[in-house]
């Protein structure tokens, strides 16, 4: 069987990660690359670095990445849609919720495949987390928090915090969970004399009333990348930097201190830090889109839940400019 041929359309900093993954897997070949502002980190090697996506197309490429600034996600994905070919775009799927529900209806009706590319879904920290979870191994989940910050990153033009960094946790949290957002309560900052938001807080409530809550910015000197849900036996500790999972679990020695005894809360017990293999995440995502792609059983973001991700860190943005509660539909 021959090789997928795939395209590449946005040779920016996360399009020459993309060209590494597309060039290193099995079963695919990357054979046409577009980017209307040139080639700035040399990503294309021998190809001819194509204008657009109709340039992509007549490649007869089977299926593309979207690697392009958001704004042009929806123009882009209708394209490849109409043409039948596969996309896998970059989070977030669209500028709007109704550009990423136009995306998702669009493939939908061509029958090609269309996933997001949520990338911290395949970090090895959250895949085990989600399915210790699953197996019962925290009991009933009282909360989680999640904890992303950081530097500016210069790359980012076209939208704000919300939509470019929170909405990975917005999509982490609702996965490794599997819960619905429900009610969303936001407050953000703008410190950077740009348009878009540099710094948020939010407060939600997802299905079975579990809370979450979210500290986003690209306002601190170092990075932070930390899941951490809390419940009935205990607490575990996703540190997506690193792909270390740690649980610490509830105390079952008994406190003879009479004063701390009659506090009815849980006390310190073991820590375990565990040992998992530690794939590349981006690497995994690609193997998985290909193998959707060859109609193989596979782990994608579909677009309908991308679109819903869109929708929540719109309902975020909304609460931070109402001081209002949002509840999602």
């Amino acid at each position: 069987m021959a090789d997928l041929r795939a395209g590449l359309i946005g040779l920016g900093s996360m399009g020459r990660n993309h060209a590494r993954n597309l060039r290193a897997i099995d079963g695919v070949d990357l054979v046409a690359v577009a980017d209307a502002k040139g080639d700035p980190f040399g990503v294309a090697g021998g190809l001819e670095v194509k204008p657009n996506v109709e340039a992509l197309i007549e490649e007869g490429i089977d299926y593309c990445v979207v690697a392009a600034p958001t704004v042009f996600h929806e123009e882009i994905g209708l394209a490849l849609a109409e043409a039948g070919v596969h996309a896998l775009i970059e989070k977030p799927l669209a500028k709007t919720t109704e550009a990423a529900k136009n995306l998702a209806q669009a493939f939908e009706d061509k029958g090609v495949i269309g996933a997001v590319g949520h990338i911290e879904r395949y970090n090895p920290a959250l895949q085990s987390l989600r399915k210790r979870l699953e197996a019962g191994d925290l009991g009933d989940l009282y909360q989680i928090a999640t904890r992303r910050q950081g530097p500016f990153p210069n790359r980012i033009a076209d939208v704000g915090v919300i939509k470019d960094l929170a909405s990975h946790d917005v999509d982490l949290t609702a996965w490794v969970t599997q819960r619905r957002y429900e009610v969303v309560g936001a407050r953000s900052m703008f410190k950077s004399g740009r348009e878009f938001e540099d710094m948020v807080s939010a407060t939600c409530t997802l299905t079975g009333g579990l809370m979450s809550n979210h500290l986003v910015n690209w306002l601190s000197p170092t990075k932070e990348r930390l899941t951490i849900v809390t419940g009935e036996k205990g607490m575990f500790v996703a540190d997506t930097l690193t792909a270390d999972l740690t649980f610490f679990a509830n105390g079952t020695v008994a406190t003879v201190w009479e004063d701390i005894a009659q506090f009815r809360g849980v006390s310190e017990g073991d820590m375990t830090r565990f040992a998992i293999a530690k794939p590349e995440p981006l690497r995994t995502e690609h193997e998985q889109f290909r193998d959707a792609v060859l109609g193989k059983e596979a782990d994608i973001v579909t677009l309908e839940q991308g679109a819903k991700v869109v929708q929540v860190c719109e309902a975020m943005i909304e609460s931070a400019a109402t001081n209002q509660f949002v509840t999602i539909d």
